[in-house]
């Protein structure tokens, strides 16, 4: 079973490079990050034909995520609980062929430090509180999608270069360790353990022809996903196609 992270950074202007990967990596699931469109709006007919259910939570202009399953899914939350005042449009969770999996767009931060970075370590906070509850459950379960933190300094191409960037900053990493801490495996370290695997290269300073990318799109898993992982790693090939999105698609595969 193959389970993909892709922030596809707007799905109207990406909808050719996105039907393409799918064609192409056909995983079973594929989680959406940066729709940028309401939820009406998302092409679910387009997304049919190409042998995809669709589950979306968007929002007009920016953020929203989505869950595309070749199974049909049954959504089990929609927005990430406890705020109720939060109305950006950042968490969604299916139950698909067995496996509960969440798409996930964590806050960027910044500027930090600052309103968006409280917000962004709030946000955090309410994820390890709900993450609990699921590695809690006794299934397995996939938290993916860009979770905005450079985990390790053998995640980024030079380790001065975002040192002051909200993905970088130690509260943002003590967060994201905190949720390994619960019992969760990140499974692109945990296949690619020396590092240097990138999932993002901005669009500006000539970041991709000089591989200068960094490793923000994660997939976790719960102890009896982890159990059943094959392999994991990023699809980067996606990024060099005409009118990419600035991110390349994360996967994992897991045992059957």
């Amino acid at each position: 079973m193959k389970i993909a992270t892709f922030n596809i950074n707007g799905t109207n202007a990406r909808l050719p490079r996105l039907l393409e990967w799918l064609a192409a990596e056909q995983p079973e699931v594929a989680c959406l990050q940066e729709i940028k469109t309401v939820t009406e709006n998302f092409p679910v007919d387009v997304i049919r034909d190409a042998g995809y259910h669709c589950l979306v939570h968007g929002q007009k202009g920016f953020n929203g995520v989505a869950i595309l399953s070749r199974e049909p899914a049954t959504e089990t939350q929609r927005g990430l609980p406890g705020d109720e005042t939060d109305e950006q449009s950042r968490y969604l969770e299916a139950e698909v062929a067995g496996v509960r999996v969440a798409s996930i767009y964590l806050p960027n931060g910044n500027p930090q430090p600052g309103p968006k970075f409280d917000y962004k370590l709030a946000w955090m906070a309410r994820l390890h509180a709900h993450a609990a509850t699921l590695v809690g459950n006794g299934q397995p379960v996939v938290l993916a999608g860009d979770y905005n933190v450079i985990p390790n300094d053998d995640d980024i191409w030079s380790k001065t270069a975002m040192r002051d960037d909200a993905l970088m900053q130690p509260e943002s990493r003590a967060a994201y360790r905190a949720l390994l801490w619960q019992g969760w495996t990140d499974a692109i370290r945990s296949t690619h353990p020396r590092g240097g695997i990138w999932s993002y290269w901005d669009y500006q300073a000539g970041a991709w022809p000089q591989d200068h990318g960094f490793r923000i799109d994660h997939l976790l898993l719960s102890p009896p996903a982890a159990d059943r992982l094959v392999d994991a790693g990023v699809d980067r090939a996606v990024r060099g196609a005409e009118k990419a999105s600035d991110h390349a698609p994360a996967w994992v595969v897991l045992r059957d």
